[in-house]
């Protein structure tokens, strides 16, 4: 990796050519993610029903995590970007320090609650004792690396801000290449290694996180960025709050979604086994449009930054509305292939012909929203560039609570069957991508201070 890079200029030259170059690299990450969860639960999966079952368990306070550390990388985002943006580079320096040291402190302090509490998060779960035995372990090892997530989320946001999203790509694949080699050494004690079981994918996940803060620091050290980051041991609250004032929103948003997923997806249990199967089926094909459009927010969120910092606010929308056009136009063509092809997708996951037929129908009626769901992920990236991130909260945290009652309505009360689940998700994302436009269009994010 090169310590030092050209500058791109994010406030002048083609639109669209800067959307390519920051949004491939952050999608690819977004990918490589994916293929770090695939391959962990291939290997977990190999121990067994229990193992696999304290390590899913395990993933809802793990998203919580990510959710938490999001509090501060959305703020590192909006504001790094606007002082960038503006040819304020002391200031884009100050302020990454003081999130970097936020982002230490504040780990250590989740970490030791998350490893004191880890029994309790199982035993109010129910599991059975097996489970939460093996689970206990891996998340208790899991938030001993607390600070490396918070720290990896950080450090890449100041990268992606700068305009700089090769950056994290390259650590991506390189922390995640190594955890995937790990995982069956640790796993399974292969080359003379103690065999380590459940707890020996958590070590994995830990020296591999290890390593990407690592190289973090040595490309920070190498002045990779476009400006010297000096951290102080000395937090300035003013700063932080005006990252977490920032932040806050995004994160409730994330672990509301969560939570809602659980609801939803306990309603689909009683339909049976294969709804759930349907589910995750449908859920992983969803992905490949989320992933696709969440790097695409990336791209946006840097782009509505810099040019607002310096002050060229038309170009911002520009950026936007460009950006969401090449979202909904992928969405497109992924709602065409659910359409067309829904038995082909769910014939490649799965052979159960009646799994085959309940995902028939919720790719058909999932289609409806791909492309509203890419408005709403772009436009809460181009929101959370302006630093304006309450008004995607306002739009997110209701639309998706409401998906617990209306999919027991549509599911029972109006006699729709598991179908009633399927559109209860795409009516509210399609409104959620509705509202988000409109909100949008009426430009007082072009205003906000931060």
């Amino acid at each position: 990796m090169e310590s030092k890079r050209k500058q791109i200029d994010l406030t002048t030259g083609s639109i669209t050519r800067s959307i390519f170059v920051l949004a491939w690299p952050a999608v690819g990450t977004m990918f490589l993610q994916t293929a770090f969860s695939i391959a962990d639960a291939f290997w977990v999966g190999k121990l067994g029903a229990v193992s696999m079952a304290a390590v899913i368990s395990s993933t809802f306070m793990i998203w919580i995590i990510f959710s938490l550390s999001s509090v501060i990388s959305t703020g590192v985002v909006a504001m790094v970007s606007r002082f960038i943006g503006a040819k304020d580079k002391a200031s884009a320096s100050y302020v990454s320090g003081q999130a970097i040291f936020f982002s230490i402190l504040s780990s250590l302090a989740l970490s030791s609650v998350g490893i004191l509490t880890a029994k309790q998060v199982f035993l109010l779960m129910g599991t059975e004792p097996g489970v939460t035995q093996l689970g206990v372990v891996y998340l208790r090892i899991t938030y001993a690396g607390t600070i490396f997530f918070f720290l990896i989320d950080t450090i890449g946001a100041l990268f992606r801000a700068s305009g700089d999203t090769k950056t994290p790509l390259r650590v991506a694949m390189l922390s995640i290449s190594l955890n995937i080699i790990l995982d069956p050494i640790l796993i399974f004690g292969w080359l003379g290694f103690p065999e380590l079981g459940t707890a020996g994918a958590a070590i994995a996940t830990f020296i591999s996180q290890g390593l990407g803060t690592l190289l973090y620091f040595i490309l920070l050290k190498r002045r990779s960025l476009l400006f010297e980051v000096k951290i102080q041991p000395k937090l300035d609250f003013s700063t932080i709050f005006r990252l977490i004032k920032i932040g806050i929103p995004t994160s409730i948003s994330g672990i509301l979604f969560c939570v809602v997923y659980l609801f939803i997806n306990k309603i689909t249990a009683l339909f049976g086994t294969e709804a759930i199967a349907a589910l995750g089926i449908g859920n992983r094909m969803e992905s490949v449009s989320y992933l696709t459009c969440f790097g695409l927010s990336i791209a946006a969120s840097t782009l509505v930054g810099q040019n607002l910092g310096a002050k060229k606010p038309q170009r911002s929308e520009e950026a936007a509305w460009s950006t969401v056009r090449i979202a909904v136009f992928v969405t497109g063509f992924i709602s065409l292939m659910f359409l067309l092809f829904p038995r082909h997708i769910a014939s490649f996951f799965i052979s159960d012909p009646e799994v085959i037929r309940i995902n028939i129908h919720y790719l058909r009626i999932l289609a409806l929203s791909q492309m509203f769901m890419a408005l709403e992920i772009v436009l809460e990236g181009c929101f959370a560039g302006a630093g304006d991130t309450l008004p995607p909260m306002i739009v997110s945290v209701p639309g998706s609570v409401i998906r617990i009652p209306l999919a027991y309505l549509l599911a029972f009360t109006l006699g729709a069957g598991v179908n009633g689940i399927w559109w209860a998700i795409t009516l509210t994302t399609i409104a959620k991508g509705g509202i988000m436009v409109f909100w949008f269009k009426k430009g007082s994010w072009k205003k906000k201070n931060i």
